[in-house]
């Protein structure tokens, strides 16, 4: 105990002498957010299969699937084993057979791309084998300096979309980022980016939720509430960069980016406010906490957080057979750790039986990749897109196959 005082007391005398203010000048862009460093080299994609040690014992090998993609975004698995890949420049591109189709697939709506803006999610009717429905979200021109946030849906022949056409489009308030997803309810859900998060009467920053036609389920929790819009099913999100149905208990899970620290991990309740930008877990991009306090009554707490920022973008149950270590873990993808470039990774999150976490891995640390989205596919395995110009599609599979 002794030693400890006098280190305790040297410290103080240390701080005592040294002078306050910043450790060193950082630039700050006209929007008043630092400007990143260079951050670290990301190699490029690896020409052969790595094995990985991981801490539950699952040792893994990841594979590259196909390469040079444009910033891909979303990945969908279709029936007969081959992959449908959105790149955020506005085309959504096939993989037949294991292999990248060189050509885009036609019928597509126009996107404008702006940053963090194009063709963004693709899902499959949960019926899509009887009618062949894909489903695309996209930021929709309505000018030439300005866009909204849109559903479209076509009918997939094989090779392209057929009758593509959109189902809903947004207020202009809602812009930037789009995830979408069918619930156990078979109602479709589409979360959105924009302005005004509190503000019950515009679509942004919202997680709506529409029919398999766009329209308005009736049972909506705002329905018939003067002031407020009747799609909007959960409100007060910033970025929401994932979303996925719990596999037993049917809830959706959302994944969504703080500002400076505060990602957060939530299951979404009917009606509920999630808190966005009243309280907050994060700082301004500039330094101070984004809000005076973390919690406040009548807003919904996470049930995971990160600070400092892993940038999540991805979401994922993994329940498949082929990495049974991992069986019942939520994956999370992380594009940038602390606000340093080329620290993108893969989060591995354990639960207990109750759904509270008991320990984190980061994964595939080394690739310095941004991962943007994690599925599990339907034969078992975890997909990745990493979103750089020179993208990719990996496959994590156990190290020693059957």
């Amino acid at each position: 105990m002794r030693y400890l005082v006098k280190y305790l007391s040297c410290l103080a005398l240390l701080c005592s002498v040294l002078p306050l203010g910043a450790q060193q000048k950082v630039p700050f862009t006209e929007t008043g957010a630092p400007v990143a460093p260079t951050g670290l080299t990301v190699p490029p994609l690896p020409a052969e299969p790595i094995v990985y040690e991981t801490g539950e014992g699952q040792n893994i090998r990841v594979v590259v699937v196909a390469r040079g993609l444009s910033h891909p975004w979303s990945i969908a698995f279709l029936p007969d084993g081959n992959l449908l890949v959105t790149e955020r420049d506005g085309r959504l591109r096939l993989i037949r057979g294991g292999v990248l189709d060189p050509n885009p697939v036609a019928g597509v709506p126009e996107a404008r791309v702006n940053f963090i803006s194009g063709l963004l999610d693709v899902i499959l009717h949960p019926r899509f084998a009887e009618n062949h429905y894909v489903y695309l979200s996209y930021n929709k021109p309505l000018s030439e300096d300005k866009a909204t946030l849109a559903i479209a849906r076509g009918q997939w022949d094989g090779k392209a979309l057929t009758g593509t056409r959109d189902i809903f489009v947004t207020d202009p308030d809602a812009s930037s980022t789009a995830r979408l997803l069918f619930g156990r309810d078979g109602m479709l859900y589409m979360a959105t980016y924009g302005t005004e998060p509190q503000n019950p009467n515009n679509h942004s920053h919202k997680v709506l939720r529409l029919t398999d036609e766009g329209k308005v389920p009736q049972d909506n929790p705002f329905v018939g509430k003067p002031g407020y819009k009747p799609e909007i099913y959960t409100l007060g999100h910033r970025s929401v960069t994932g979303m996925a149905v719990h596999p037993d208990t049917g809830e959706i899970w959302e994944l969504e980016m703080g500002p400076n620290g505060g990602d957060e991990l939530n299951i979404l309740k009917s009606g509920a406010n999630y808190g966005w930008d009243v309280v907050s877990l994060g700082r301004s991009y500039p330094g101070p906490w984004q809000s005076a306090t973390f919690d406040k009554e009548g807003y919904e707490r996470p049930v995971v957080y990160w600070t400092p920022s892993i940038s999540v973008s991805g979401l994922t149950f993994y329940r498949g057979d082929k990495l049974p270590k991992w069986k019942g873990d939520v994956f999370v993808g992380g594009m940038r750790t602390g606000e340093i470039p080329g620290t993108g990774h893969l989060e591995r999150i354990l639960f207990n039986e109750n759904m509270e976490e008991l320990r984190r891995e980061s994964l595939l640390v080394d690739l310095r990749r941004r991962i943007r989205d994690v599925k599990t596919s339907p034969d078992g395995y975890l997909y990745l897109l990493t979103d750089e110009e020179d993208g990719g599609v990996l496959r994590i599979e156990p190290a020693e196959q059957d």
